[in-house]
């Protein structure tokens, strides 16, 4: 194999479906101002991605080109990966790529030829299917029983979604990142991959714009809640039924004690209709407010008028954007002590990490916030604190660079200046 000495400004390929441009709490949220920081150390970004709200086929924003395939081709959006390989291919021909770096799995048919590209790859650990065991571990009750089934259920999913997809992703992987320790353990027991090609990165928010805001007095009114109202928000794609049942009747325990509290649901989606019976099933009626799915711009504007704010998901293996976006609101915040949300929050510190499946400790949680029988005020703070001591976003960039490097390095495409001088030396 041929090396050259390694290059002082990369050109790097970034593949995410769906990419935000100046979003907030949007999917995959941290990724434009990572782009940004990259292009502000002199390397080149080029981001390929499905569509966006602007529909436009291109956009040139903080020195990073995004283009967008699907307001190209009028294709499904399954055939993404294949649209993706082929812009590669027309860039890559223009001026070779050093790196690709796939948020979720769209990379893949690069990656199975990343020898001929010479180029590596790597992954975020979004693109395997890791996720699907956490929400199935989220659901289980904590009785034997339920237990014993959760494990069986993780134990065929993994076996599955292992041999049928993670394998051969793996396989065509440079490096991963993901966002935990713990992933980094699993994907080193479980998936077999190696510790030295996983690179744990916090990837979060762009902290820098982000402030508590005041609470919207006019979407208070928008949506006639009581003056002295106590607020539930939460915010969902309504993919998972259980996760919402739960809320659903937990809120219930709290409702018939605390007469003015209320849950506003953002969100829509499969399971929309199963949700609304369920709280008309439990007498809910107005108590329960579904204001639908909303921009990413106003979502924070929601989260400011909750008193808690929860998020019991275990479908993603990554940091979710709305639960750090209220924590940077100083909210008191419960999510699932099954996701990675639990690394950084200490329970009754900065917030508090339930089992999703446990209805009781979730309603007994609410009473408590709403009772003021917790330091909210002081929990709230904590959680600013803590996550703007973690999501940095010039470390993160710091971190995904060294990522790049020591990936490049391992590639055996290029050798360190050290490593050249040295064989120099040699001859």
């Amino acid at each position: 194999m041929t090396h050259v000495n390694f290059p002082s400004h990369l050109n790097i390929c970034l593949i995410a479906k769906r990419f935000p441009i100046l979003g907030r709490a949007a999917d995959h949220g941290f990724l434009w101002p990572i782009a940004k920081g990259l292009t502000a150390h002199g390397h080149k970004v080029s981001v390929l991605a499905w569509k966006n709200p602007q529909s436009k086929r291109e956009i040139d924003q903080d020195n990073v080109k995004a283009y967008f395939l699907g307001e190209v081709f009028a294709r499904n959006e399954r055939d993404f990966p294949f649209l993706a390989k082929q812009k590669f291919k027309q860039l890559h021909s223009r001026e070779p790529f050093h790196i690709v770096h796939s948020i979720d799995a769209s990379g893949l048919e690069i990656g199975k030829e990343r020898r001929k590209y010479k180029t590596a790859v790597m992954y975020d650990v979004e693109a395997t299917e890791m996720s699907q065991l956490y929400s199935i571990l989220a659901m289980a009750q904590d009785t034997p029983g339920s237990l014993m089934k959760a494990g069986a259920a993780v134990i065929y999913k993994f076996i599955t979604t292992y041999f049928a997809k993670d394998r051969k992703l793996l396989k065509t992987a440079d490096g991963v990142f993901v966002t935990s320790p713990q992933q980094k353990l699993l994907l080193e027991r479980h998936y077999l991959y190696p510790d030295l090609k996983t690179f744990v990165i916090p990837y979060g928010l762009e902290i820098g714009e982000l402030v508590p805001r005041e609470l919207c007095e006019e979407l208070k009114v928008s949506l006639k809640l009581p003056m002295n109202a106590q607020t539930i928000v939460t915010n969902t794609d309504m993919h998972e039924f259980g996760e919402l049942k739960n809320l659903l009747h937990a809120f219930e325990k709290v409702a018939i004690k605390k007469p003015n509290a209320r849950l506003i649901i953002v969100g829509n989606g499969p399971v929309y209709k199963q949700v609304e019976n369920e709280m008309l099933n439990l007498a809910l009626g107005s108590r329960v407010i579904f204001v639908g799915a909303v921009k990413n711009t106003e979502l924070p504007e929601y989260i400011s008028l909750a008193d808690v704010y929860v998020d019991l998901s275990s479908r993603t293996s990554g940091f979710e954007p709305s639960l750090l976006e209220a924590m940077i609101q100083k909210k008191v915040i419960i999510g699932s002590e099954l996701s990675p949300i639990s690394t950084i929050v200490e329970n009754g510190i900065n917030g508090f990490l339930i089992r999703p499946a446990d209805v009781s400790m979730l309603s007994k949680r609410l009473l408590q916030i709403f009772n003021e029988l917790v330091p909210n005020t002081e929990i709230g703070e904590s959680a600013h604190q803590r996550v703007m001591s973690i999501f940095n976003t010039q470390k993160m960039v710091e971190l995904t660079l060294q990522a790049y490097r020591k990936t490049l390095e391992n590639s055996g495409y290029y050798s360190p200046w050290w490593r050249s001088w040295i064989n120099n030396i040699l001859r």
